[in-house]
């Protein structure tokens, strides 16, 4: 899987104000649109689990 263009999240708004993701040579990086020069490298097997917590809720806050 190969996509060096950039994607939003689609719960980014019309602000500009977003994390964005790629995948080059295998390598998936993440960043915030507005510290583009910061990117985050991961593996894809890491950025998967990552995204099955975020939606299962285990980073949400609990009182």
């Amino acid at each position: 899987m190969t996509n060096t263009k950039w994607q939003k999240s689609s719960f980014s708004g019309s602000g500009g104000d977003c994390v964005e993701v790629r995948t080059v040579d295998g390598v998936v990086e993440l960043r915030e649109s507005d510290e583009a020069h910061l990117t985050i490298p991961t593996t894809p097997t890491n950025f998967a689990a990552f995204l099955q917590a975020a939606k299962t809720g285990e980073f949400d806050h609990h009182a």
